[in-house]
Protein backbone atom coordinates (compact mmCIF):
# COMPACT_ATOMS: atom_id res chain seq x y z
CA UNK A 1 0.00 0.00 0.00
CA UNK A 2 1.34 3.65 -0.85
CA UNK A 3 2.42 5.42 2.13
CA UNK A 4 4.52 8.67 3.21
CA UNK A 5 8.06 7.96 3.97
CA UNK A 6 8.33 11.60 5.67
CA UNK A 7 6.66 15.01 5.89
CA UNK A 8 8.79 18.04 5.69
CA UNK A 9 7.98 21.84 5.96
CA UNK A 10 9.66 24.60 5.74
CA UNK A 11 9.00 28.53 6.31
CA UNK A 12 9.93 31.10 3.82
CA UNK A 13 13.83 32.41 3.60
CA UNK A 14 15.84 34.87 1.80
CA UNK A 15 18.46 33.45 0.73
CA UNK A 16 21.79 34.53 -1.89
CA UNK A 17 21.23 33.07 -5.27
CA UNK A 18 23.88 34.12 -8.20
CA UNK A 19 24.48 38.03 -6.60
CA UNK A 20 20.70 38.28 -5.58
CA UNK A 21 17.97 37.36 -3.30
CA UNK A 22 15.77 34.70 -3.00
CA UNK A 23 13.02 34.43 -1.16
CA UNK A 24 11.30 30.79 -1.49
CA UNK A 25 9.95 28.39 0.77
CA UNK A 26 11.32 25.27 -1.24
CA UNK A 27 13.65 23.87 1.38
CA UNK A 28 11.73 21.49 2.72
CA UNK A 29 12.83 19.34 5.57
CA UNK A 30 11.50 16.16 7.34
CA UNK A 31 10.03 16.89 10.85
CA UNK A 32 9.27 14.25 13.01
CA UNK A 33 5.59 12.90 14.89
CA UNK A 34 1.61 14.20 13.69
CA UNK A 35 1.62 17.31 11.41
CA UNK A 36 -1.65 19.37 11.20
CA UNK A 37 -3.15 19.44 7.33
CA UNK A 38 -4.94 22.37 6.66
CA UNK A 39 -6.38 23.77 3.96
CA UNK A 40 -3.91 25.99 2.40
CA UNK A 41 -1.11 23.92 4.01
CA UNK A 42 0.92 21.88 6.66
CA UNK A 43 1.36 23.49 10.09
CA UNK A 44 4.62 24.93 10.26
CA UNK A 45 4.85 25.03 6.09
CA UNK A 46 4.10 27.80 3.56
CA UNK A 47 5.19 29.43 0.42
CA UNK A 48 6.74 32.65 -0.54
CA UNK A 49 5.09 33.47 -3.82
CA UNK A 50 1.58 32.67 -3.35
CA UNK A 51 1.03 33.75 -7.45
CA UNK A 52 2.34 30.30 -8.54
CA UNK A 53 2.53 28.63 -5.10
CA UNK A 54 -0.11 27.53 -2.79
CA UNK A 55 -3.36 27.46 -2.70
CA UNK A 56 -6.19 25.53 -2.72
CA UNK A 57 -5.95 23.33 -5.48
CA UNK A 58 -2.01 23.19 -4.06
CA UNK A 59 -2.05 22.65 -0.90
CA UNK A 60 0.01 20.07 -0.78
CA UNK A 61 2.67 18.69 -2.62
CA UNK A 62 3.77 15.03 -3.01
CA UNK A 63 6.95 13.43 -4.44
CA UNK A 64 7.85 9.61 -5.24
CA UNK A 65 10.80 8.09 -3.25
CA UNK A 66 11.13 5.86 -6.39
CA UNK A 67 12.15 9.06 -8.38
CA UNK A 68 15.36 9.87 -6.48
CA UNK A 69 17.18 6.73 -7.57
CA UNK A 70 16.88 8.85 -10.92
CA UNK A 71 17.83 11.85 -10.39
CA UNK A 72 21.10 10.43 -7.88
CA UNK A 73 22.29 9.23 -11.72
CA UNK A 74 21.72 12.36 -13.34
CA UNK A 75 23.04 14.45 -10.46
CA UNK A 76 25.78 11.74 -8.83
CA UNK A 77 27.80 14.32 -6.79
CA UNK A 78 24.81 16.17 -5.57
CA UNK A 79 23.16 14.96 -2.00
CA UNK A 80 19.43 14.70 -2.15
CA UNK A 81 17.55 14.27 1.14
CA UNK A 82 13.86 13.90 1.44
CA UNK A 83 12.27 17.01 0.41
CA UNK A 84 14.80 17.49 -2.24
CA UNK A 85 11.86 18.85 -4.73
CA UNK A 86 10.34 21.21 -2.24
CA UNK A 87 7.73 18.31 -1.98
CA UNK A 88 5.75 18.05 1.61
CA UNK A 89 5.04 14.30 1.41
CA UNK A 90 7.99 11.91 -0.06
CA UNK A 91 6.00 9.16 -1.01
CA UNK A 92 6.40 5.41 -1.49
CA UNK A 93 3.42 3.54 -4.13
CA UNK A 94 2.30 6.69 -5.54
CA UNK A 95 3.54 7.67 -8.91
CA UNK A 96 2.19 9.77 -11.69
CA UNK A 97 0.88 7.10 -14.49
CA UNK A 98 -0.94 5.87 -11.39
CA UNK A 99 -2.87 8.67 -10.03
CA UNK A 100 -5.36 10.32 -11.94
CA UNK A 101 -6.68 13.70 -11.53
CA UNK A 102 -9.71 14.01 -9.09
CA UNK A 103 -8.89 10.31 -7.01
CA UNK A 104 -9.42 10.84 -3.45
CA UNK A 105 -7.10 9.85 -0.39
CA UNK A 106 -7.53 9.18 3.21
CA UNK A 107 -3.90 10.35 4.77
CA UNK A 108 -4.11 9.80 8.26
CA UNK A 109 -7.55 11.62 9.54
CA UNK A 110 -6.94 14.20 6.28
CA UNK A 111 -8.41 13.68 2.83
CA UNK A 112 -7.29 14.51 -0.27
CA UNK A 113 -7.90 14.59 -3.84
CA UNK A 114 -5.18 15.02 -6.64
CA UNK A 115 -5.39 17.94 -8.87
CA UNK A 116 -2.03 18.69 -11.30
CA UNK A 117 0.89 18.35 -11.69
CA UNK A 118 3.99 20.34 -10.65
CA UNK A 119 5.38 22.12 -13.65
CA UNK A 120 9.00 23.44 -12.94
CA UNK A 121 9.81 27.15 -11.82
CA UNK A 122 13.01 28.94 -11.01
CA UNK A 123 12.76 28.44 -7.45
CA UNK A 124 13.79 24.58 -8.17
CA UNK A 125 16.60 25.65 -10.40
CA UNK A 126 17.67 28.00 -6.56
CA UNK A 127 17.28 24.85 -5.15
CA UNK A 128 19.86 22.54 -7.15
CA UNK A 129 21.85 25.12 -7.84
CA UNK A 130 21.87 25.37 -11.91
CA UNK A 131 19.13 26.04 -13.51
CA UNK A 132 19.14 23.06 -16.42
CA UNK A 133 17.14 21.09 -14.24
CA UNK A 134 14.19 22.60 -15.09
CA UNK A 135 13.92 21.51 -18.53
CA UNK A 136 15.33 18.02 -17.26
CA UNK A 137 12.70 17.84 -14.75
CA UNK A 138 9.52 18.39 -17.41
CA UNK A 139 11.12 16.18 -19.90
CA UNK A 140 11.55 13.63 -17.30
CA UNK A 141 7.88 13.31 -16.77
CA UNK A 142 8.43 13.05 -12.85
CA UNK A 143 6.48 15.92 -11.68
CA UNK A 144 5.14 14.70 -8.40
CA UNK A 145 1.31 15.31 -7.67
CA UNK A 146 -0.54 18.26 -6.14
CA UNK A 147 -3.42 17.53 -3.68
CA UNK A 148 -6.58 19.91 -2.10
CA UNK A 149 -7.12 18.76 0.65
CA UNK A 150 -10.82 17.96 1.43
CA UNK A 151 -10.75 17.60 5.00
CA UNK A 152 -8.59 18.53 7.20
CA UNK A 153 -6.75 16.33 9.98
CA UNK A 154 -3.14 15.20 11.22
CA UNK A 155 -0.70 13.11 9.04
CA UNK A 156 2.81 11.98 9.77
CA UNK A 157 5.64 9.53 8.12
CA UNK A 158 4.40 6.20 7.97
CA UNK A 159 0.75 7.03 7.39
CA UNK A 160 -0.99 4.63 4.94
CA UNK A 161 -1.95 6.33 1.73
CA UNK A 162 -5.44 4.65 1.01
CA UNK A 163 -7.38 5.59 -2.26
CA UNK A 164 -11.08 6.35 -1.56
CA UNK A 165 -12.15 7.69 -4.64
CA UNK A 166 -11.51 6.97 -8.34
CA UNK A 167 -12.33 9.70 -11.09
CA UNK A 168 -14.36 7.88 -13.94
CA UNK A 169 -11.94 9.75 -16.73
CA UNK A 170 -8.99 8.22 -15.94
CA UNK A 171 -6.65 11.08 -16.43
CA UNK A 172 -3.33 10.80 -14.97
CA UNK A 173 -0.98 13.26 -13.59
CA UNK A 174 0.77 11.67 -16.22
CA UNK A 175 -0.98 12.42 -18.93
CA UNK A 176 -1.17 15.89 -17.98
CA UNK A 177 2.44 16.43 -18.17
CA UNK A 178 2.29 14.51 -21.73
CA UNK A 179 -0.33 17.05 -23.15
CA UNK A 180 1.76 20.26 -21.85
CA UNK A 181 5.45 19.22 -22.62
CA UNK A 182 5.03 16.60 -26.07
CA UNK A 183 1.15 15.53 -27.30
CA UNK A 184 -0.18 18.82 -27.92
CA UNK A 185 -2.47 17.74 -30.50
CA UNK A 186 -4.44 15.02 -28.95
CA UNK A 187 -7.03 17.26 -28.15
CA UNK A 188 -9.45 13.81 -27.67
CA UNK A 189 -7.48 13.25 -24.26
CA UNK A 190 -8.03 16.76 -23.87
CA UNK A 191 -11.33 16.97 -24.45
CA UNK A 192 -11.84 14.25 -21.54
CA UNK A 193 -9.37 16.17 -18.83
CA UNK A 194 -11.76 19.46 -19.69
CA UNK A 195 -14.79 17.35 -18.20
CA UNK A 196 -12.21 16.20 -15.21
CA UNK A 197 -14.06 18.52 -11.89
CA UNK A 198 -11.07 18.32 -9.85
CA UNK A 199 -8.90 20.23 -12.68
CA UNK A 200 -7.93 23.37 -12.11
CA UNK A 201 -9.59 25.95 -14.24
CA UNK A 202 -6.04 27.42 -15.48
CA UNK A 203 -5.51 24.22 -17.52
CA UNK A 204 -8.42 23.86 -18.78
CA UNK A 205 -8.77 27.07 -19.85
CA UNK A 206 -5.13 25.41 -21.20
CA UNK A 207 -6.40 22.57 -22.99
CA UNK A 208 -9.66 24.12 -24.41
CA UNK A 209 -7.41 26.99 -26.08
CA UNK A 210 -5.32 24.21 -27.28
CA UNK A 211 -7.96 22.23 -28.90
CA UNK A 212 -9.29 25.55 -30.53
CA UNK A 213 -5.90 26.21 -31.85
CA UNK A 214 -5.62 22.74 -33.48
CA UNK A 215 -8.92 22.50 -34.70
CA UNK A 216 -8.05 25.59 -36.39
CA UNK A 217 -4.91 24.33 -38.17
CA UNK A 218 -7.02 21.22 -39.36
CA UNK A 219 -9.47 23.61 -41.00
CA UNK A 220 -6.95 25.42 -42.81
CA UNK A 221 -5.25 22.48 -43.72
CA UNK A 222 -8.83 21.41 -45.52
CA UNK A 223 -9.35 24.50 -47.05
CA UNK A 224 -5.85 24.72 -48.36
Amino acid sequence: MPKIISVNVSLPKEIDFEGQKVTTGIFKEPVEGRIMLRYLNLDGDKQADLTVHGGPDKAVYAYPIEHYQFWRKVYPNMEMLNGMFGENFTTEGLTESEVSVGDAFQIGSSKVIATQPRMPCYKLGVKFGRMDVLKKFLASGRSGIYFKVLDEGEVAAGDPIVQIEKDHNRITISDIVRLYASDREDIKTMRRAVKVKALPEGWKHYFVEQIRQVEKKSDQRHVG
